[in-house]
């Protein structure tokens, strides 16, 4: 018999979990991109007011609970009732799982720009399928196979974390480098000219009015969301009320700094209005047009010949692909597998099949994984050969993604207070004392999050973009409504049989 005890998630490891499954170098890119230089303020409005709290209320929670392996519905749940918990949770899952069904697509782009310099996946074909069609059959394999090795233990997650988060870091830091090396050629000139202007006001025509500005707030939050699925591993981890919260503070300190950073990078090699205005530049496909772009000014800024300039530029492309393809893999790794543990080891027993919540030989919801698994490709295939229908189907699935992800966070924020009130929980790390703190923190770090979701709804309505705005407002809600139908069916089921 073997009683050999599984491998702990030591400090350095949980860092880079966090990071990996957070912190996305294309994010600051993004940021530059929608924002120019104004992004970077609210990027650190986000970190004060959003990630440095919740972070630490996330610490607490995690700290309070760790003997609990239901995560974010086990917080939920043990400072409010069960019922909030299964909605909260629901709503976060659901979020996640149409996340998981959107990476696959961005994973292939980056994997055909690693390959190829450039995105080539629509001209993919292979026998009578269309490109289309073969890049679903391509993502259903990609979800397949990281599944498949997800479910052999939470040491292969770790393992693939700590390539993924390592890399992260090295490509961040790789084009700061490449920019300040522009900086110096340069004689510090910026592309994009540092101006008190340029930090207030967006150069993006989409970001001009004060409504489309402040919806801006839920791109920096989802900049830094996905920090709560860490609470998934935190029954593996090696002392965590001590480990969990000493983790998420240098996670969110290693990604905010790197994130203003690399924002102030791209305008050194970028002028906004000649590289990112041009017409073929979208959010899709702007990572690596930016990517490209410092590779060919940093060839003419060595002097390099033409061909060289141009060679150097697909290089740092395929780099970035690269960075993507890792970054992908890493976080697919964890999201396939902490969302739907955390749902399924904190509900009770009851309001879920049998079969469904068993644990593998590995300690993992192998079964359940395999479910999302194979929804994830029903809908994917759905998307790759439906049409314009499904084209269609699939908007209306990211628009609901949108807020999806953040609301959960209004519940997670929302009952800190009454989970401070509970008196019979040890709690090895405290972050706020005092009721008055405790509710001026949780009504500040609420009302941020309220404030961006609301605004993300309203900002295409003002554009006469109603089908838009209605599907990214009905998205949290139809997921709790699901969600609410569902418990109430299985409490009054269990009535019944009582």
């Amino acid at each position: 018999m073997d009683n050999k005890q599984p491998k702990k998630i030591t400090l350095g490891t949980l860092i880079l979990m966090i990071f990996s499954s957070i912190f996305g170098f294309s994010n600051s890119l993004t940021a530059y991109y929608q924002m120019g230089y104004a992004s970077i303020i609210w990027y650190v409005i986000a970190a004060i007011l959003f990630f440095l709290p919740s972070a630490l209320i996330f610490a607490e929670y995690g700290a309070s609970f760790k003997g609990v392996k239901g995560g974010i519905f086990s917080w939920l749940e043990e400072s409010s009732n069960e019922k909030v918990a299964f909605v909260g949770t629901f709503i976060w899952l659901a979020a996640w799982v149409v996340w998981l069904v959107s990476s696959t697509q961005f994973f292939l782009v980056a994997l055909s720009t690693l390959i190829s310099g450039k995105d080539m996946t629509q001209t993919w074909h292979l026998g009578f399928l269309s490109s289309t069609q073969l890049l679903g059959v391509l993502e259903v394999a990609f979800m397949i196979i990281v599944t498949f090795f997800a479910a052999k233990g939470i040491d292969k997650i770790t393992a693939v974390d700590k390539v993924g988060g390592a890399f992260a870091i090295l490509i961040a830091l790789g084009f700061m480098l490449a920019s300040m090396l522009v900086f110096a050629f340069s004689h510090g000139h910026f592309a994009e000219p540092v101006t008190a202007m340029n930090f207030t006001k967006s150069p993006n025509p989409a970001f001009q009015t004060p409504v489309a500005v402040l919806s801006f707030i839920v791109y920096a939050l989802f900049a830094y969301g996905g920090l709560e699925t860490s609470a998934g591993v935190i029954d593996s981890v090696d002392k965590p009320e001590k480990t969990f919260p000493k983790a998420m503070m240098g996670a969110m300190a290693l990604m905010t700094g790197l994130y203003v950073i690399n924002i102030l990078m791209c305008g050194i090699s970028t002028n906004w209005a000649a590289v990112l205005g041009a017409k073929n530049v979208n959010i899709a496909n702007m990572e690596y047009v930016l990517v490209n772009n410092l590779g060919i000014v940093m060839g003419h800024s060595m002097g390099l010949s033409q061909s060289a300039t141009l060679t150097l530029g697909t290089i740092f492309s395929r780099l970035a692909g690269l960075a993507d393809v890792l970054s992908g893999i890493s976080a697919a790794f964890l999201m396939v597998y902490s969302p739907i543990k955390s749902f399924i080891e904190g509900c009770d027993a009851r309001l879920l099949p049998k079969k469904l919540v068993k644990l593998n030989k590995h300690n993992m919801p192998e079964r359940a994984m395999w479910t999302q698994a194979a929804l994830i490709s029903v809908i994917i295939l759905f998307i790759s050969f439906g049409g314009n229908a499904a084209g269609q189907f699939y908007t209306i699935l990211m628009d609901m993604m949108n807020v999806s992800s953040t609301v959960p966070y209004l519940f997670l924020i929302g009952v800190f207070p009454f989970f401070k009130m509970k008196k019979d929980i040890d709690r090895p790390f405290v972050f706020i004392k005092g009721k008055g703190k405790v509710w001026a923190v949780t009504i500040v770090v609420w009302l941020v999050v309220a404030m961006g979701i609301i605004f993300t709804c309203i900002e295409p309505l003002l554009e006469g973009d109603y089908m838009t705005s209605f599907w990214t407002a009905i998205g949290p809600v139809a997921f709790g409504v699901v969600a609410y139908i569902y418990y109430t069916y299985r409490e009054h089921h269990d009535t019944k049989t009582a």
